[in-house]
């Protein structure tokens, strides 16, 4: 079982032509309405995971699933498949029969309970590296429970194999500690001004005082920068999570470390200027890549002699600058629901999650206490 279903399952699981792939899709799914099929009737295993992936799913294009989520589904489904093929006999994968030469019409609820638990306690990456991080195992958990509801309620299988994972959930004092006040922020920009360099200065300045996201930034193109005639000044135009718009004003030093940047790169530095090259591109001149960008950014402040910045446990990502961005504005009186719409969150609770702490410090019943509630010692 695993060998066929390996060479067919592994070699270009992904197609390159996504709007091809979903329109033969759907000429198949209409063959099969004709017949009085199921939807999925002339559909295999790869069939079923494109359809998932890239199909519409809302009339509204820019509410379309991002490149980012795509691509992270993508990721996850293809090493599930590849993990239960591989690692079969470990796992405890039993299948006696496969059925209609299917992989996921094979699998019954108890596979999918000892993949998760596979997966989370003894599979090669968990050997290698350790535990994944709460949020990494829910993260995992929604993508297999989405899909397999789907296959489910399409009627592609026929248990409901999306029952049998167990949640993941993350609690609060899960969560990665990622508050970075303002002294610590104001040492590092410190630090990278004094040691000249201009490229880590600018983009810490810039992730700080706009609160982008890490992929929102290496996105950016020149004629993102848009000056703005009513209130004066320049501003951002971002395209964040579904394809979402905002804008974002840019504070006079916070724009000129946009410039310093591209003058270090050597790149023109006048606005407007339409263009669509990238706003902060490498040093090949080419837009970052989110996944290098975090990288060579945590690298950089890995090496600051500044002990609290040594001292932290967690390495200090593009991310955290973002939660620095909420703590800053909380600090300096902003309303938490300002905070939320600067951030480009949905919830109220998204945004709760990057104050709490600094809120229960602040809110701590110590810090209430009068003057004299112990004489001199207090």
């Amino acid at each position: 079982m695993a060998n066929s279903l390996l060479a067919r399952m592994s070699e270009s699981l992904f197609p390159e032509n996504r709007e091809g792939t979903v329109q033969n899709l759907i000429h198949r799914m209409d063959r099969a309405e004709k017949e009085r099929r199921d939807a999925f009737y002339y559909f295999d295993d790869r069939d079923v995971i494109h359809y998932f992936l890239y199909r519409n799913t809302n009339l509204n294009e820019a509410a379309q699933r991002s490149e980012r989520t795509i691509h992270e589904y993508e990721l996850e489904l293809e090493q599930t498949v590849k993990n239960i093929l591989q690692f079969a006999a470990d796992i405890g994968i039993d299948i006696d029969e496969v059925v209609e030469g299917s992989l996921f019409k094979s699998l019954q609820p108890r596979h999918i309970r000892r993949y998760q638990t596979w997966m989370a306690e003894s599979s090669p990456y968990v050997k290698k590296n350790g535990s994944y991080s709460p949020a990494t195992l829910s993260r995992k958990t929604v993508i297999l429970k989405s899909f397999f509801k789907f296959l489910y309620e399409k009627r592609y299988i026929a248990e409901p194999l999306h029952n049998s994972l167990l949640s993941a959930t993350v609690r609060k004092d899960d969560r990665p500690n990622r508050d970075l006040g303002p002294s610590e922020v104001i040492q590092l920009l410190d630090y990278f001004e004094q040691s000249g360099n201009p490229i880590v200065f600018s983009l810490i300045h810039v992730l700080v005082g706009t609160g982008l996201r890490n992929e929102e930034l290496c996105h950016l193109k020149v004629s993102d920068v848009l000056f703005d005639p009513i209130l004066g000044g320049y501003y951002l135009r971002v395209i964040g999570k579904g394809n979402k718009e905002r804008e974002i004003p840019l504070k006079g030093k916070v724009m000129d470390s946009i410039i310093r940047y591209r003058k270090a790169r050597f790149l023109p530095a006048q606005f407007p200027y339409q263009s669509n090259e990238p706003l902060f591109p490498n040093s090949k001149q080419k837009a970052f890549r989110p996944s290098y960008f975090s990288t060579f950014l945590s690298n950089a402040i890995e090496k600051v002699p500044i002990h609290s910045i040594q001292a932290r446990e967690k390495r200090i990502t593009p991310h955290v600058f973002r939660h620095s961005f909420a703590i800053i504005s909380y600090l300096n009186g902003v309303d938490v629901y300002d905070i939320m719409r600067a951030l480009g969150h949905e919830q109220i609770e998204t945004t709760m999650i990057y104050l709490q702490k600094i809120m229960n410090r602040e809110q701590h019943a110590v810090l209430k206490w009068k003057e004299d509630s112990l004489g001199k010692y207090i």
